[in-house]
């Protein structure tokens, strides 16, 4: 826990606590909001669809800008441009203007504001923190994400009890000052840029190759992605069919939910060496414990099967962020974060429909162990897929050119010509 003593990141932890609380609020109001309007899940569902889409198209492009830019000013930038736009919101309301299209375009628009934030935020952990306690940090902070994100719907309730609409989007505003006033805070000096300074679509595709160059981080993000979409709406859509009640229904979610910020928690004090692997295997065991999750009855077999998924997916993206920031050079971070975020914002949109599906065709119980089946496969592969790219690398040594002392690799046993001739 030394790291809280750290002026910079005490700042960012509490900051985006305080961010991650207003998200959480924001996400539980629009939902209402959507239904009062509408009494209709269609529109519900197309609200969420609405806040997961715009990241999705656009957090790997935008994120070019944290890697070529400022990346805490570009935090308050984003931070106060969400102000403006949950104050308009906030107005539209209380005029009676706040229709279903409008809180669709609203809640897009303000998902596409949002989209550089978080890779910038992650990306500027790097910045803060040392190499060796970067698990560590990502631990702390999706400790306060998860938390926080948590107790935001919670809140809704009593707001509603004690005011209005309006009121819970003024707290929503009000926890974007706060991040903003504490990056403001943080003292952190920007990289030094290295070459000619590049536009966009240069950046871009140079990140991309960034990613190419680094295969076990790709490997790892495009498991994430697939099992986020196979597993995720199982979580909603599932357990609702599963368990039919809606206390229970709350009840589970929370604890789920309190499982992922217990496991965050463990993971502050662990040392994970093989930070690639940690996070494929960790889909494994959530493929295992979640696919019996539609033939149990017992309620108190549920919490525990949910309490170990729950702490398997705080193992998923911790050692993941993790592999990401060592891996990935600087000028780099947040475009391949960026990708990240927006595979994570396609399989979020896609995952309901993907669980709906399956429990239409296959039933509850099926779909369940469908689902399960198909992570602990796409975890096989995946880890096939490291172990081939661990003997590559391993069948590789580095070569001195004679030209410059130039480092490069060649496979054991291959010759490197120097370009010159006797």
């Amino acid at each position: 826990m030394s790291l809280l003593k750290d002026r910079n990141f005490l700042l960012l932890f509490a900051g985006q606590g305080i961010s991650r609380f207003g998200d959480g609020l924001y996400t539980a109001a629009t939902a209402w909001l959507a239904w009062s309007l509408t009494k209709d899940p269609t529109a519900v569902a197309v609200v969420s669809v609405s806040a997961f889409a715009p990241a999705f198209v656009a957090t790997f492009v935008v994120a070019s800008y944290a890697d070529r830019g400022d990346r805490r000013k570009l935090m308050i930038a984003t931070d106060l441009a969400r102000v403006v736009v949950v104050a308009a919101a906030s107005v539209l309301l209380s005029l009676d203007l706040l229709n279903l299209p409008v809180l669709v375009a609203t809640t897009a628009l303000l998902a596409l504001i949002g989209a550089p934030f978080a890779p910038a935020r992650n990306a500027i952990v790097t910045q803060i923190v040392p190499d060796d306690r970067l698990q560590q940090a990502n631990g702390l902070l999706q400790v306060a994400f998860r938390a926080a994100f948590f107790v935001g719907p919670l809140m809704l309730a009593p707001l509603l009890a004690f005011g209005s609409l309006q009121s819970v989007l003024v707290v929503n505003g009000l926890t974007f000052l706060g991040s903003a006033a504490a990056v403001a805070a943080i003292r952190v000096t920007r990289p030094t840029p290295t070459g000619a300074r590049t536009g966009l679509w240069s950046d871009l595709g140079a990140g991309l190759r960034a990613v190419r160059a680094a295969p076990d981080v790709l490997v790892v993000i495009v498991t994430f992605v697939l099992a986020l979409a196979l597993t995720n709406g199982f979580l909603t859509v599932g357990l609702v069919a599963v368990v039919g009640q809606g206390g229970q229904y709350g009840l589970f979610l929370g604890v789920a939910g309190v499982a992922e910020v217990v496991g965050a928690l463990l993971l502050t004090g662990l040392r994970i060496r093989r930070l690639a692997l940690a996070a494929v295997l960790a889909w494994a065991l959530l493929g295992m414990f979640r696919a019996p999750l539609g033939t149990v009855t017992s309620p108190a077999l549920t919490v525990v099967l949910l309490t170990v998924t729950g702490l398997a997916s705080a193992l998923t993206d911790i050692p993941l962020i993790a592999l990401v920031q060592q891996r990935i050079p600087s000028r780099h971070l947040a475009k391949t974060l960026g990708l990240w975020e927006a595979g994570v914002a396609g399989a979020l949109a896609i995952s309901p429909f993907v669980a709906s599906t399956a429990i239409t065709l296959a039933g509850v119980e099926n779909a369940f162990l469908l689902s399960g089946a198909a992570v602990l496969l796409l975890t096989v592969t995946a880890t096939l897929a490291l172990a081939y790219v661990g003997a590559r690398q391993r069948g590789q040594e580095p070569v001195v050119t004679a030209e410059g002392g130039a480092s490069v690799s060649a496979p054991k046993g291959t010759a490197v010509t120097t370009g010159t001739s006797e």
